[in-house]
């Protein structure tokens, strides 16, 4: 528990009291944090504070002066409580000084990005979302959260105002999260997008902003190592012999999503009740998570011989992504390939953190549950019609999906290659069929 004590720290004879907040932390370490108020007080006086005294005028300034230091003592322990101890610096506690002495009327936003990110994070049940409908998925919430928490650390000693965020601050910002936290570049670019967001969301709150926020870049990275098995693979891990019945479990789970093209979290949750039959169609029928979407998908005879035993048994996605890597190892899904993996590393105070560092590694290694769904898609461009895939994935515009799938103008030079060697090769049967056709009719 946290400590309030108030100093006479002046020569002068007459100065504002200091308030110093003492706590020890979870780490056993002890902290002294002082910070100016603004209640003035005789010298004279304070030497007298904390005696008694039958002096009537005496008696009568204790009073108000102790008055006046109970209430931003608990205006200060109020604040502590609800504040990460991480966060409680010299900078903190002026900061809550000045909040008591200069509270936010209501209705009133601050103009710290910090509280403009926190105003989203509260308006979350009733912001518009990206399928159209009304609340913020806790994906996107706990996105708002990650930024504060960066924004929190990377501003020390100064806070950061939304007015303050212009090109140069995004250019410095996204400069911090590559090279110093070591963020993947997808991600930090994010985290630039979610900034320009709450500096329009505070712009429309009446908070005053950078005329240059609008200007930020936040360009998507392109998908440069695009992770899917081939027909080929997906045949030698259908064909590899395993000994473990998780193994043999998840591998049906595996085929299974690569078949169907769902995100992992809608795959696993499959049951018999998502097949049904339409118009004498067999199909399977689920909402996607992410997007809301109703997704209608075939049951293929690919799709049959998978569930000739039956669907596989439940299975977290943690044990998903751990048992498929073991698959495929097993499968000899060892080409050494660009990519990322998940490593612990250690930042410049000694804290162990989990980042994806890029690098060329066996493909076992970097298998993950959303192989599934990038293998199906990519598989099948160009031999399925795009509004086909884009239907099963979900994806709501082509771009999207030539985007996910890393297609590039070198695949539509192949495409249009192949699609004229075709057209030329039917023109021939025709011109062939013609001419046996003429002879046939000679000879009758």
């Amino acid at each position: 528990m946290a400590t309030v004590n108030f100093l006479y720290r002046s020569t002068r004879p007459r100065a504002a009291l200091t308030l110093r907040l003492l706590f020890r932390d979870t780490q056993n370490k002890d902290h002294a944090i002082d910070a100016k108020t603004q209640y003035f007080v005789d010298a004279e006086y304070w030497k007298l504070h904390d005696k008694r005294s039958k002096d009537a005028n005496i008696k009568n300034k204790q009073v108000e002066v102790k008055t006046h230091l109970n209430e931003i003592e608990n205006f200060v322990h109020a604040a502590f409580i609800n504040e990460n101890e991480k966060n409680v610096d010299k900078e903190w506690l002026k900061e809550q000084v000045h909040l008591f002495y200069n509270p936010i009327q209501e209705k009133q936003q601050s103009e710290l990005l910090t509280d403009a990110i926190q105003s989203i994070i509260d308006e979350a049940p009733t912001r518009k979302n990206a399928k159209g409908g009304v609340g913020l998925s806790k994906s996107r919430i706990n996105s708002y959260k990650s930024l504060k928490r960066i924004i929190a650390e990377y501003q020390k000693p100064k806070k950061i105002k939304v007015k303050d965020v212009n090109v140069k601050f995004a250019r410095d910002f996204l400069n911090y999260l590559l090279k110093t936290k070591n963020y993947q570049k997808s991600y930090a670019l994010k985290k630039i997008t979610d900034i320009k967001t709450v500096c329009h969301n505070a712009e429309l709150n009446g908070i005053e902003t950078n005329i240059q926020y609008n200007k930020i870049q936040n360009t998507k990275p392109k998908n440069e190592n695009i992770l899917y098995l081939t027909p080929n693979e997906l045949e030698e891990i259908e064909n590899a012999t395993l000994l473990k019945e998780a193994h043999k479990n998840a591998r049906k789970w595996l085929l299974l999503g690569c078949n169907l093209g769902q995100r992992a979290g809608d795959l696993l949750k499959l049951t018999q009740n998502n097949f049904v039959t339409r118009n004498g169609y067999e199909v399977i029928e689920l909402t996607q998570e992410k997007t809301g979407k109703n997704v209608t998908i075939p049951v293929l005879e690919t799709t049959k011989t998978i569930l000739e035993s039956g669907l596989p048994h439940k299975i977290s996605i943690q044990k998903f992504n751990l048992y498929i890597k073991e698959i495929c190892k097993l499968a000899g899904i060892n080409e050494m390939i660009q990519g990322t993996k998940i490593t612990v590393i250690e930042d410049s105070k000694g804290n162990k953190q989990n980042r994806k560092i890029e690098g060329t590694y066996p493909k076992w290694e970097l298998i993950s549950s959303h192989v599934c769904r990038r293998s199906f898609a990519t598989n099948l461009y160009g031999e399925m019609p795009t509004v086909l895939i884009k239907q099963v994935t979900g994806h709501s515009t082509e771009k999207m999906l030539l985007n996910y799938i890393g297609k590039n103008s070198l695949d539509f030079a192949q495409l249009i290659a192949d699609f004229y060697a075709l057209q030329a090769l039917k023109n021939k049967k025709e011109s062939n069929l013609t001419i046996v056709s003429k002879k046939a009719s000679n000879q009758i």
